[in-house]
């Protein structure tokens, strides 16, 4: 009997095995690659696993995907999974986040009731009577209610699966200390714009066309900053020509450049276009023109796989965080219903080269140009209130 069951049991074990076991043994061997990658060759050899991860060409690069081919397949495919999201993907997300739009603002509307806003802001939202104008301040957010982080992470961000973020990064006081202000009487410019993705367009953007694209509503947030009094610097190199995938390592050694040359330089905008469900349309209304609704993004580097990545090392994410936090606040109070909230992911985006650097996707590829030209109105003004310190 016991040399009878001793028989099923290998047997049994053997179908295990021969069903499962080689996609257990391949996925043991991804983690572990992925983990020792992380953790070991960031130890002996960071040098190589910075250039490596930036992108650079270098005998470095190399050398590492020849001793290490395995281990960098692995990691340049964490890379490019989270890139993966389906049209679908983006659909839903955009679908959630309206349905949380429209209870934030049915909640904003019951607590209306009041006539004045009180400057100890003791209610959670109190609307500012007889102030319509462009501009103006239109609600007060409670910054004692921001204090609770739950509340702060839900209503402010949408974080990716691939990243994880807490408490210590997502502290209200934290998010608003540093001061934003830049030095107005420097000379040369103190705004770079510029696009990783040139190519993208809208719904109504002509094929070839740069001036209604993306880049053409650069042109429109260029002139208006100026007109705010800012030095900018429009930077209209094309990055993701028949290579979107390398574009951010593309673009890198250009912005490095760029701001070399330029030391003025103190804000560093990114500027794209979502791309989204063709049923879904991202709209809002404001001072009585329709406008693509735009989004603050940021990268983490971190991954919820891998962890920190070490050689995607970003030494300013604390006051990128603090940037698109400011202004999404000033958004909320001045132009309800402008900002989607902001979306947290876990590489870089090239966020590493300046403290006030953000990346802003203005609509998607379902706004017309006019909506995504028309949202930069409100943007320039609430660089302004930022970074001049207006309010």
């Amino acid at each position: 009997m016991l040399l009878f069951f001793t028989l099923i049991d290998f047997v049994l074990v053997c179908c295990f095995l021969y069903q499962w076991g080689g996609g257990l043994v391949h996925s043991l061997g991804q983690n572990m690659s992925v983990k020792f990658y992380n953790g070991i060759l960031n130890i002996y050899v960071p040098g190589i696993l910075y250039v490596q991860g930036d992108g650079i060409s270098d005998p470095y690069q190399d050398m590492t995907h020849s001793v290490y081919p395995a281990i960098a397949y692995n990691e340049e495919r964490l890379w490019y999974q989270a890139k993966e999201d389906s049209l679908s993907d983006y659909e839903n997300l955009a679908a959630m986040e309206n349905e949380q739009a429209k209870q934030m603002i049915e909640e904003n509307r019951k607590a209306a009731q009041v006539k004045k806003v009180d400057e100890t802001a003791d209610e959670e939202v109190k609307v500012a009577t007889g102030k319509d104008k462009a501009g103006e301040k239109k609600v007060t957010i409670n910054r004692k209610k921001l204090e609770d982080f739950d509340y702060l992470r839900q209503t402010f961000y949408q974080v990716d699966s691939t990243t994880t973020i807490g408490k210590k990064q997502l502290n209200v006081k934290k998010l608003l200390t540093p001061d934003m202000t830049v030095d107005m009487e420097t000379e040369g410019p103190q705004i770079l714009i510029y696009h990783t993705h040139s190519q993208e367009g809208y719904k109504d953007s002509k094929p070839g066309d740069a001036a209604t694209s993306v880049v053409g509503v650069g042109d429109y947030l260029t002139e208006l900053l100026e007109k705010e009094g800012f030095e900018v610097l429009h930077h209209k190199g094309e990055y993701d020509v028949n290579d979107r995938d390398h574009a951010y390592s593309n673009a890198a050694p250009h912005i490095q450049k760029i701001l070399e040359e330029n030391p003025t330089i103190q804000v560093v905008i990114d500027l794209h276009r979502d791309g989204v469900g063709e049923n879904t349309r991202l709209v809002t209304k404001q001072n009585g023109k329709k406008m693509a609704k735009i989004m603050f993004f940021n990268g983490l580097s971190r991954t919820t796989a891998a962890g920190d990545i070490a050689y995607l090392k970003n030494p300013y994410i604390d006051e990128n965080l603090a940037f698109s936090f400011q202004m999404q606040l000033k958004a909320a109070e001045y132009y309800p219903d402008l900002t989607r909230r902001i979306y947290l992911k876990g590489y870089r985006f090239n966020m590493h080269f300046c403290p006030k650097s953000m990346l802003v996707e203005v609509g998607a590829q379902t706004n017309t140009f006019e909506e995504a030209k028309n949202s930069m109105e409100p943007l320039a003004d609430l660089l302004a209130k930022v970074l001049k310190s207006e309010d």
